[in-house]
């Protein structure tokens, strides 16, 4: 068997249910909101697992990555399934995608609002270097700490808006990054990765100077900067990729190299035409 460089632990087989219990330490699956669907979506809890294979969304190229490398779980962060399904035939992509992964034997699980609630918003907030943080719209309390969608916090010192813009790009490796606002003072800023529509009016109420999330409407920034506030729209996958780099780590560090944990590659789903 293949043994993992550095840490001296020979790969074995896990099951599934043993890995839903690991994924479910990090983000429960009760703290999904309600119109959620994370958890195992597809799958037996005692199979096997050598190799999962984590992304962000099970797209096309996610099912035939995982069929190519023999991967037996995927792990993502947006759900394949939102809705009750009637139907699974070859006639409609979705239904497509699961025969392909049921004929194949893979588990899939989602990690989508819990995992946003309890480790995405921190995840980004630490990048961003932001200091006295706290949840942009609270749900609850995780680990004994107010936990919800998004965070608050504040800079270690202000920056201009277009040095801040200019870092943000950089340090999330962003091809784009749409501004709202001419250039400010940032100190306070608030985060969602993912889509921030929602939660624009927290970010003004909390006092942000900036609010950096995606898919933000054309007048929902528009109006924001005619109050005094900057967003800056990373679009929905800029900030989320960070799932697959703290899964993946979380993952091998949680099973001691028992199994090969592999990322898909980052990649915009749609071109930036320039």
């Amino acid at each position: 068997m293949q043994q993992k460089a550095g840490t001296g632990k020979r790969r074995g087989k896990m099951k599934v249910k043993e890995i839903r219990n690991i994924l479910v330490e990090a983000a429960p699956e009760s703290y999904a909101l309600d119109w959620d669907n994370s958890g195992l979506i597809l799958g037996r809890e005692e199979k096997e697992v050598q190799k999962v294979l984590i992304t962000v969304d099970v797209d096309d190229a996610a099912v035939e990555t995982a069929l190519e490398i023999k991967a037996d779980m995927i792990l993502s962060h947006h759900p394949l399934l939102f809705r009750a399904v009637k139907r699974i035939t070859d006639e409609a992509f979705i239904g497509r995608r699961i025969l392909k992964l049921i004929q194949a034997d893979v588990a899939y699980y989602a990690m989508h609002t819990n995992y946003d609630i309890c480790r995405m918003g921190m995840l980004a907030a630490e990048k961003i270097g932001l200091e006295e943080t706290g949840p942009l719209e609270e749900t609850g309390e995780w680990l004994g700490v107010p936990c919800g969608i998004g965070v608050t916090g504040t800079l270690k010192e202000p920056e201009s808006l277009l040095e801040f813009a200019a870092r943000i790009r950089t340090r999330f490796g962003l091809e784009e990054l749409r501004c709202f606002g001419a250039d400010r003072p940032v100190k306070t800023v608030a985060v969602c990765p993912g889509s921030g529509e929602s939660v624009v009016q927290e970010a003004l109420l909390k006092g942000a100077d900036v609010f950096l999330s995606g898919d933000i409407g054309h007048h929902t920034g528009i109006d924001a900067d005619a109050q005094g506030r900057a967003v800056l729209d990373a679009g929905h996958y800029g900030l989320e990729y960070l799932f697959m780099e703290d899964m993946k780590q979380y993952l091998e560090d949680k099973t001691e190299g028992r199994i090969e944990v592999i990322t898909m590659p980052k990649h915009l789903p749609y071109s930036v035409i320039l």
